[in-house]
């Protein structure tokens, strides 16, 4: 049998990378998948590649009303979820003494105020022994240079996966962060103004990591798969890091 199969999964920012990976994934395992996406042509591209048991809802996990026309989609569909991965969220660059107020709004509310509203208002829906994954990352661990407010808030991811672990304890409900390190997304790539900067960055990245390269967004996926199914039946409140070593020596 399939590690997924009969389980309704909500992915947030499903269009791309480690969200994408993710969803193909599940629908492989034999889930009913949702997926969000802020823009409506690669929520669409994005449903297309992922093929059979998948809907997509657009939507922008800052904006709490979308959210909620998220769960009533669910809900008229499916009427639970099983599977709630907390995936959308970004990041930019800013030193210390160039951060503004837009920077530091924008990044604390999909990363943290969006990921914080999206499992809330899925408590309805989650069923008890639901599993609940939210992806963190090992910047919340490791300092790098003009990355402090995105950090600062996937510091906040990890802390929510503490206490909320005990706040949902009495419907065993399974609460677990989801760390990757340096992988290949076109939301890394979008961190460099060009090719020459991505290069460097990248180099810079990859030099850090004892596995000498960077993550394919499949073996994120994988583990996010191993979090959100029976296999992990007695893992709850932990940060899995999927970063080739990087935040670990």
């Amino acid at each position: 049998m399939k590690k997924l199969s009969g389980k309704v999964a909500v992915i947030t920012g499903g269009t791309s990378g480690i969200g994408l990976a993710t969803a193909k994934r599940f629908v492989a395992e034999g889930a009913q998948v949702f997926i969000t996406g802020r823009r409506q042509a690669e929520l669409d591209a994005a449903v297309k590649a992922i093929g059979d048991n998948v809907t997509g809802v657009q939507g922008d996990v800052a904006n709490l009303a979308d959210l909620d026309r998220l769960y009533a989609v669910v809900k008229q569909q499916k009427g639970r979820i099983d599977i709630l991965f907390a995936n959308a969220g970004g990041g930019e660059f800013a030193p210390l003494g160039a951060i503004t107020e837009e920077h530091f709004d924008k990044t604390f509310g999909s990363n943290v105020k969006g990921l914080l509203f999206t499992v809330q208002k899925a408590l309805p829906l989650l069923v008890d022994g639901a599993s609940v994954i939210l992806n963190a990352s090992t910047a919340a661990s490791k300092g790098a240079p003009a990355f402090s407010v995105y950090s600062a808030t996937k510091a906040a991811v990890r802390s929510f996966a503490r206490t909320w672990t005990l706040d949902l304890r009495e419907r065993r409900i399974r609460v677990n962060a989801l760390s990757p390190g340096g992988t290949e997304t076109p939301g890394i790539n979008g961190l460099a103004s060009n090719a020459q900067e991505l290069q460097q960055f990248k180099s810079i990245l990859t030099a850090s990591i004892p596995m000498g390269r960077m993550a394919d967004p499949d073996e994120v996926a994988k583990a996010a798969t191993f979090l959100a199914s029976d296999d992990s039946s007695f893992v709850t409140g932990i940060e899995l890091f999927v970063d080739g070593g990087m935040a670990q020596i």
